[in-house]
C-alpha cells in the first residue's frame, strides 16, 4: 500500500455557517441597538415627520387631496386649512397615518375656477404640510371619452411625427459614404441633447418624490442598469455575424426603442398637465413636442441607409419610437407618480447613451474602412448640427 496525504473535502455545512456568521451577529447587533438604543440620550428638538402631497382632485364637491406618510413614524393630520381658514375635512381611512400608509382627505370647499388655491395640512405635533393648486379646473374624469382623447394626443406627439421625420429617407440615400457618416454624427448629436434632457428631466421628478424613495437616484440606477443592459446583450450577440443591411436594420430599431422611452416622458408630461387643469400649458406642450420631434425620425432613419427596408419596417419604427406617447399620456392624465416616471425617465436616458456608443463605434469603423478620419470636420457639424436644432427645437417647448 502506498502511504501518503489524504486530502479532505472541505466541510458544506461549515463554509455555508462561515458566510451567515456575519449575517446573523450583524441582527443580533440591529436587535440589541432596536431594544436598548443607542446608549446616547439626546433631548430631539422637533419630531421628525414627512407627508407628501401626491395629488389635488378637483370636483363638483371640493378637493380630493391624496397623501403619503413618508416619514420614520406615524402621524396624525390635526387640522385643515384652505386658503387662510381652518375647513372641515373627513378622512379615509383614518386621520393617523402610519409609516409608508396613504390616506385620502375630502374637503367641501367651494372652489373659483380660475383661481389659486393653498390647502395646508397641520399634525398633532404642529408641522404643516402646504399644497397649491395653481389655476382651479376640475380634474378631467377617467372615462372612455377621456381615454381615446388622451390616446390622440399621444399619437399627434409621438408618431405622426416620428413618421413624417422618416420620410426624409429617400432623400438621405441620396449623400456619399462621407455624408452618410455626418448623417449618423448629426444622429448622435439629436441623442445626446435627448439623453441630458431625459436625464435633467428625471432629476425634477425624482426631487419632487418622496425623500424615502431617493427619486435622484433613481434616474442614475436606472440609467446604470439600462446602459450595462443593453451592452451586454450587444457583446452577447457580438458572434452573431451580421451584414451592413441587418446590423442597420438592428441598430435603427435600438434607437427608436431609446426615443420611445424619451417620447413616454413628454406623454407623461402633456397628461399631467391636462390632469392638473393646466390645458392651455398641455395644448402648447403639443405643439412644441410635435415639432421637437420630428427632428427624432431623421436620427431613426440614419442606420439604414446602407439598407433597402420595406414598408413595414418604415411602420414598426415609427409605432416603436412614437406610441409609447400614447403610454405616457395615459400614465400622466390617470395614475402620475414622481417616483415612477423619475426611474422611467433614467432608463429611457441610459438606453439613449447606450445607442450614441454605438453609433460612435459605427462611425469608427466605417472610417477605417474609407480611409478618412472618425472626427473629421463634415462628422463634426454633423453631430453640432444634430445638437443645435434638438436645442432650438426645444425652446418651442419652453416658449
Amino acid at each position: 500500500m502506498r502511504s501518503g496525504t489524504v486530502s479532505k473535502k472541505p466541510n458544506k455545512g461549515l463554509i455555508w455557517l462561515l458566510g451567515a456568521l456575519p449575517l446573523v451577529l450583524l441582527a443580533g447587533i440591529l436587535s440589541i441597538i432596536a431594544l436598548w438604543g443607542t446608549g446616547v440620550e439626546e433631548q430631539q428638538a422637533a419630531p421628525i415627520e414627512m407627508l407628501n402631497i401626491e395629488r389635488i382632485i378637483l370636483t363638483d364637491d371640493g378637493f380630493e387631496v391624496r397623501i403619503l406618510n413618508s416619514g420614520p413614524k406615524g402621524l396624525t393630520v390635526a387640522q385643515v386649512v384652505v386658503d387662510g381658514s381652518f375647513w372641515n375635512a373627513s378622512f379615509s381611512p383614518s386621520a393617523t397615518i402610519e409609516r409608508f400608509d396613504r390616506s385620502t382627505v375630502s374637503i367641501p370647499y367651494p372652489w373659483v375656477e380660475g383661481d389659486p388655491h393653498e390647502i395646508k395640512f397641520i399634525t398633532s405635533n404642529g408641522i404643516i404640510f402646504t399644497g397649491d393648486v395653481a389655476a382651479a379646473m376640475k380634474t378631467p374624469a377617467a372615462d372612455t371619452n377621456r381615454f381615446l382623447q388622451y390616446s390622440l394626443i399621444g399619437f399627434y406627439v409621438g408618431v405622426v411625427p416620428v413618421g413624417l421625420g422618416l420620410l426624409w429617407y429617400p432623400f438621405l440615400r441620396r449623400f456619399s459614404s462621407k455624408g452618410i457618416q455626418a448623417v449618423l454624427a448629426f444622429t448622435a448629436g439629436l441623442l445626446f441633447f435627448l439623453a441630458i434632457d431625459t436625464i435633467q428631466e428625471g432629476l425634477e421628478l425624482g426631487a419632487e418624490a418622496p425623500g424615502v424613495f431617493q427619486g435622484t437616484g433613481l434616474v442614475w440606477f436606472g440609467a446604470l442598469l439600462s446602459f450595462l443592459f443593453l451592452l451586454a446583450i450587444d457583446q452577447t450577440n457580438s458572434n452573431k455575424v451580421l451584414n451592413e443591411e441587418e446590423s442597420g436594420k438592428r441598430l435603427s430599431f435600438k434607437i427608436a426603442g431609446g426615443i420611445g422611452l424619451h417620447n413616454l416622458g413628454e406623454g407623461l408630461a402633456i397628461g399631467a398637465s391636462f390632469a392638473a387643469g393646466e390645458a392651455a400649458l398641455g395644448t402648447f406642450l403639443i405643439i412644441g413636442f410635435t415639432l421637437h420631434n420630428i427632428t427624432e425620425g431623421i436620427g431613426i432613419a440614419s442606420p439604414l441607409l446602407k439598407a433597402k427596408p420595406s414598408v413595414k419596417t418604415f411602420l414598426a419604427l415609427a409605432i416603436i419610437g412614437g406610441a409609447p406617447a400614447i403610454i405616457g399620456t395615459w400614465i400622466g392624465g390617470f395614475v402620475f407618480n414622481q417616483t415612477l416616471a423619475a426611474l422611467f425617465f433614467g432608463i429611457g436616458a441610459g438606453a439613449i447613451i447606450q445607442v450614441i456608443y454605438v453609433i460612435f463605434k459605427m462611425i469608427i469603423r466605417d472610417a477605417k474602412t474609407l480611409g478618412t478620419a472618425s472626427v473629421s470636420w463634415i462628422n463634426f457639424s454633423g453631430l453640432l448640427l444634430g445638437m443645435l436644432l434638438m436645442y432650438a427645437t426645444a425652446l418651442l417647448v419652453n416658449f
